[in-house]
């Protein structure tokens, strides 16, 4: 396995320079999370506007579409990583692959709220199949370039969040149907690509016997310092999650919302490696966790101090920021504290925690716009969630509890 370490220069010469550094399996799984979210977001944000207008249904049911979908996936996190453990990472990401080839071919010709709710299931559950999946895959064969391999990783789902709605305005411009054949066939093509050439890792998790799939999940969920670490990080994910809430009702307008995930997207590509490179040479894991979640919390000041579209886009610029910081260290720190062993089940108790967290943080930031409108106090409580979460894991950090190694 190569170990050439991530460098300025590297980093300068370009995302696709610093992936051929790594092995074959980690490029595809580059290529893999580019697809998916180039198929997944040239469909799902019209969703909505499809099953509203071109199917006529009432808003309840249009909630309730998209609710399990969510549900599905949020909540069988779990158990996806617990079985990538147990069977091996491939066969869930393909697995997860070919059953969103099936959700979003559904979608094409579902007519009746009963199929729909069927095909939106299925197109949850494959992500919570694949995703825990992948990220334990990828972890496993980076070895020591976790932090680099996490870094790409994050700059290929940022390209596929960029490029997917521009072509699903397109295609949904001819068709709604077409769009969900474009982004079946495109999860079609992946898994045969992925049978084809993505490697049979052998696992390493279970190397430690343990008495059956309790032993499994009581190894996991009594890691107390996981837990501790978990509901720290939530904050993180319900601020990145104001790009698609607070900022756009804020916003108003359809050109000033599409602009933010422009911004948001950009500034991952373009910094993501250089930002990663800055921190290995100068910061320890810990402190990039720290400074991350502080420089979120900081960021929705800016709406405050510049009022505004340019408060807007620069809260959506230094998230972004933030999260280049965050995104590689907390996927190393969750490796890490793991020890190694049912990572993939970490994963998606990972990803579960921090689901409950959006929501319920969406619930409680809507509340809060709702009741104090366009005053100062919304962006200020957001600030206040990031600073809290930077002291949470700062202490964690501080009691030595983050430097487990994998």
């Amino acid at each position: 396995m190569s170990t050439t370490p991530i460098t300025t220069a590297a980093a300068e010469g370009g995302i696709w320079k610093q992936s051929r550094t790594f092995e074959p399996a980690a490029r595809l799984l580059f290529l893999n999370q580019l697809t998916i979210n180039l198929g997944f977001y040239m469909l799902m944000p019209y969703l909505a506007a499809h099953l509203a207008d071109g199917l006529g249904m009432a808003a309840w049911s249009v909630g309730l579409v998209l609710g399990v979908r969510n549900l599905s996936q949020q909540g069988m996190f779990l158990i996806g990583g617990a079985l990538a453990d147990r069977l091996g990472f491939k066969p869930l990401i393909v697995a997860g692959c070919a059953l969103r080839t099936a959700g979003f071919g559904a979608l094409a010709f579902a007519q009746s709220l009963p199929v729909l709710i069927a095909a939106s299931v299925a197109t949850g559950l494959a992500g919570a199949l694949f995703n825990p999946a992948v990220r334990a895959y990828l972890a496993a064969e980076a070895g020591e370039r976790r932090v680099e391999a996490f870094a790409l990783f994050n700059t290929y789902y940022q390209a596929g969040i960029l490029l997917g709605p521009l072509v699903g305005v397109a295609l949904t411009g001819v068709s709604f149907r077409l769009t969900c054949v474009v982004a079946a066939v495109l999860f079609a093509a992946l898994t045969v690509v992925q049978l084809r050439h993505l490697p049979v890792r052998v696992r390493e998790a279970a190397a430690e016997p343990v008495a059956g799939e309790g032993g499994q999940f009581r190894t996991v969920l009594a890691n107390r310092t996981f837990w501790l670490f978990s509901l720290a990080m939530t904050g993180s994910y319900v601020l990145s999650f104001q790009v698609y809430l607070a900022l756009p009702l804020a916003a108003d307008s359809t050109g000033v919302t599409t602009a933010l995930f422009v911004v948001s997207a950009l500034v991952a590509l373009a910094g993501q490696l250089r930002i990663t490179a800055w921190c290995k040479r100068r910061l320890t894991r810990e402190r990039c966790l720290v400074l991350g979640l502080g420089l979120m919390g900081a960021a929705f000041l800016l709406p405050v101090a510049a009022r505004g579209v340019v408060g807007l886009l620069l809260c959506a610029a230094v998230l972004a920021l933030a999260n280049a910081i965050l995104y590689p260290y907390e996927m190393d720190t969750v490796v890490a504290l793991s020890g190694g062993r049912w990572v993939a089940t970490h994963y998606g108790l990972y990803n579960t925690v921090c689901g409950v967290g959006i929501t319920l943080g969406n619930l409680g930031t809507g509340a809060l716009l709702d009741l104090t409108g366009r005053s100062a106090t919304p962006w200020l409580v957001l600030c206040g969630v990031g600073l809290v979460c930077a002291v949470a894991v700062g202490a964690l950090a501080q009691g030595g509890r983050l430097a487990a190694t994998a």
